[in-house]
């Protein structure tokens, strides 16, 4: 396997709008144990998220871009709620089928909606710092810098878009590690394809231009961070 080039035409089997509903249903409500595993939101919590909500001395609003299955959301908002921060979430996908798993997570402090970002900038909305986990190297190049703009356009605060780090190591790991949670879903597929498709932090840093810059918060992952400017 050459992982040297990223690997932009890959597609993965849950990105097709016809795939196995029950196999999608699955592998969106296990992500939950993965990214847990190894998502890195720990650590992004505590050095990144908690200290700006703090900050702001108020109730805050959070925006989680591309919420999938909103396992990474509801964690945060559960971390948000043990450590007294009075935060509303909002997650928002615009795929009914990543929506219906999300919504079994909803709470008084946690909402989805079947948007995406260019629609609530249109819409003139804000909010005090948004996010996202694995998107960006679901896009092309232009879908990336509008992705990049309209999030940064949407957050008074801060924006951070987590994601995986291409590398050998990383796609044997997980090729290893996933067996466990595998059956029955397609996360063996869909995150070695995910793999080949990410970056590397200067590739990442390059793509998204100023004033972005990229750090590695945990083993294979990366943190795509600016300033919002709405």
């Amino acid at each position: 396997m050459n992982l040297a080039v990223r690997d932009a035409a890959l597609r993965e089997l849950m990105d097709d709008p016809d795939c196995d509903p029950v196999a999608l249903a699955e592998t969106l409500r296990r992500f939950d144990l993965v990214n847990r595993a190894i998502g890195g939101w720990g650590r992004v919590w505590r050095r990144g998220i908690r200290p700006r909500l703090r900050q702001l001395a108020r109730p805050a609003r959070v925006l989680d871009v591309g919420s999938g299955g909103g396992d990474v959301v509801a964690r945060l908002a559960a971390w948000a709620e043990r450590d007294g921060l009075e935060v509303q979430w909002l997650g928002i996908d615009p795929d009914p089928r990543a929506l219906e798993v999300a919504r079994t997570r909803e709470s008084e402090t946690v909402s989805f909606a079947a948007t995406d970002a260019a629609e609530l900038r249109g819409a003139g909305d804000t909010f005090d710092l948004v996010l996202s986990n694995h998107v960006l190297h679901h896009l092309d190049a232009d879908e990336l810098e509008n992705f990049a703009a309209d999030t940064r356009a949407l957050s008074s605060g801060t924006v951070l878009h987590a994601d995986i780090e291409r590398g050998a190591l990383a796609y044997a790991l997980y090729g290893i590690g996933i067996t466990a949670l595998e059956r029955g879903t397609f996360l063996r597929t869909d995150g070695l394809r995910s793999i080949r498709r990410s970056y590397w932090a200067a590739e990442l840093e390059q793509a998204l231009g100023a004033p972005w810059r990229v750090a590695s918060p945990a083993p294979f992952r990366l943190l795509a961070v600016a300033d919002g400017d709405a």
